[in-house]
Order: structure tokens, then sequence, then C-alpha cells
């Protein structure tokens, strides 16, 4: 069962990142770079932008943003800014058990983003990123831009190539998880809580992150249609070499070994009673169990907080911690860039937290 819900959630992040990529790579390639170049200019704007993808529940915003600084469109500052905005799958959750808390919190996490982002980008100007803007190809001695064309369907078809085959199976068996529902994570823990709890009503209809699966299916069948229309050449070069071949084994791969050894951990250790039973170090616990990079953990805080069992500020310390799944296609992309985004993170949550809990909040 749990070995089932490693492979779903893999399938699920490698399969949102893939798309959110060939989706840039079209853009990128079809504008001839000019769709992102005011993006690049102007760092205030991709803290701003950066940030409020991160306040998406979910992981959808924050791989977009992970995407683009990988390659050089985002600064560190953007990236660190969607990390603390971002809460992953727990947003859902928060929204429906606890909404007016989650507003607050939520509201605070994006000021504080957008300032440690444009502070950090004040010191850090040119981190070292893994692959340089060059790395999505222009090729401005080609011909004809990539535009997507119903024409090219049929003779695609008719000759069909093995890229082709390869990422249209992919993709649909990707479409078809998402709609049916099938990758959706199980957040049994926090649904038996709010079950017990008089607003659990809101949860059904309100905040679930089936609706944002659904969106995001529609979403994919954009990218379903654009691998059957596009020419082979920008298939070829630029689908296929660019995105598949350089980066679908790593992020499968890194993300199945960290959700695994994640699951191993978590499956030996019951988190809820080590954290009831150590009240004094509690803090360092919320910042500790941030750093996994995985929805599931963090929960426990939500629920502790919702029985009055912890305050406020240890949640907040924990959400400025975490980001759900959103760090693992970081970690196998720029592991350096992981690990100074956590290091940060970890002195925030530290001097934020021990002042709210100094404070009483």
């Amino acid at each position: 069962m749990i070995f089932i819900e490693i492979v779903k959630n893999t399938f699920l992040i490698t399969g949102l990142v893939m798309v959110m990529m060939l989706l840039i790579e079209y853009v990128n390639v079809y504008s001839q770079g000019k769709s992102f170049e005011r993006l690049q200019k102007s760092p205030v704007r991709q803290v701003l932008l950066a940030a409020l993808l991160g306040l998406i529940p979910g992981c959808v915003g924050g791989f977009a943003v992970v995407s683009l600084f990988t390659h050089g469109f985002m600064t560190f500052g953007a990236l660190l800014a969607m990390m603390i905005a971002a809460t992953g799958d727990e947003a859902f959750i928060m929204f429906a058990m606890i909404p007016e808390k989650a507003l607050l919190l939520n509201a605070i996490l994006f000021v504080l983003a957008i300032g440690i982002g444009l502070t950090i980008n004040k010191f850090i100007k040119h981190f070292p990123i893994p692959f340089p803007q060059q790395h999505f190809e222009l090729h401005h001695h080609d011909r004809h831009l990539p535009k997507i064309r119903f024409k090219n369907g049929v003779q695609n078809f008719k000759n069909l190539s093995f890229q082709r085959a390869l990422l249209l199976l992919g993709l649909l068996l990707f479409i078809l998880a998402m709609f049916s529902g099938i990758l959706e994570h199980s957040h049994e823990a926090a649904e038996h809580i709010c079950e017990e709890d008089t607003h659990a009503h809101h949860h059904d209809f309100l905040f679930h992150e089936r609706w944002l699966n659904i969106l995001f299916a529609f979403i994919s069948v954009g990218a379903f249609l654009l691998i059957s229309l596009v020419d082979n050449h920008f298939l070829d070069f630029h689908l296929w070499g660019h995105i598949v071949k350089k980066h679908f084994i790593k992020i499968w791969l890194w993300t199945f070994g960290a959700l695994l050894l994640v699951q191993l951990i978590i499956h030996n250790l019951n988190v809820q009673d080590w954290i009831i039973g150590n009240p004094l170090p509690i803090l360092l616990l919320a910042i500790l169990i941030g750093l996994i990079p995985e929805s599931g953990p963090h929960m426990v805080f939500i629920t502790l907080f919702l029985t009055g069992a912890i305050p406020f500020s240890v949640l907040f310390a924990n959400s400025v911690v975490q980001e759900g799944h959103i760090s693992l296609p970081l970690l196998a992309e720029s592991k350096r860039g992981f690990l100074w985004a956590k290091l940060i993170k970890i002195i925030i949550a530290l001097v934020v937290g021990c002042c709210g809990y100094l404070v009483g909040i």
C-alpha cells in the first residue's frame, strides 16, 4: 500500500513538472525568448509572481517557479519567496478546517515571502543554476516557428514517430489518472479529525485538491494537443531532446527515492506521539519536520493547533519551512538551491517562531 502511494505520488509530481516544462519550452521558443524578457528584467516582478504562485494550494504553482529558476528565468530570491509562501497540499486541509486562521497565515507568509525575496535579491545577484538560459535553445535559424496547426495532426499521426507516440501515450495516461482522481493524496488522519470537527462540511465542497487536479488535467489536454500538432523538428529537438531526455529520468528517480526514504522513516516513527511527548522543544520539532519534502507529516501540526495543543507560532514556523512536494524537483535539479533555501527558511522560522512563542502567539 505504501509502495503504491509512493509510485502514485512520483507519477503525479513528475507528470506535473514535465507538463509545466513542455509548456514553458513552447512559449519560450514560439516567442523567440521574448515572453520572459520583461520578467527577467524585473526582479521585483519575479518575486511578486513567485509568491503568488506559491500561494496556490497544492504544488502546481511551485513547480512552475522551480522550472523557471533552474533555467535562469527567475532569481534565487524569487524561488525563496515561492518556497516561503507555499504550504503545499496542507493548504487544502487548513482552508477546510481553519479557514480564518488559514487566510491569516497565508497573508503573513505572502508579506514575509516578498520581503525576504527582495532582500535576498539585494545580496545574491547571480545564484548558480544547473541549466543556463541557453538550455532552452531558440534555434533562430529555424525557418518556421512552432505554430500549432491542425492540418499537421493528420500528417503527424500518419507518420507517427516513436518519440511522439511515447509522449502522447504518457500524457494520455496522466490525463486519465488526473480526471479519475486516483492520483489524489490520501489525508486520512486529517480527514478523520475533520469529521469530528463541527465545521467539517466545508471540506466537502469548498477547498479540495480535486478541483485543482481537474483544472490541471485540462491544461494537460492542451499539452497533449500541442504534442499532436507541432512539427517534427520542434518535437524531436525541443520537447524530446531538451525536456524529456535531460529531465524526466532524473526527476523521476530523485522523487521516487526521496519519497521512499521519507515513508520508511515516517512508517517507523509515530510523529504525533513524538511531538506530544516532547512539549518543550516542540518549536524545534516543527521546524525539523518542516524540512521533510513531503505532504503528510506537517498535517499533524494543523490537527494539534485545531485541538489547542500548540500555539499559532508553532504552526507558522512549520509552514515557513515546509512546502509539501514542491521542493522535490528542485532537489533533483539543483541540490545547492534546495539546501540554501531550506537553510535560510530555518533561520527565518527560528526567529519568527521564537518571537511569536515569547509573546504568547
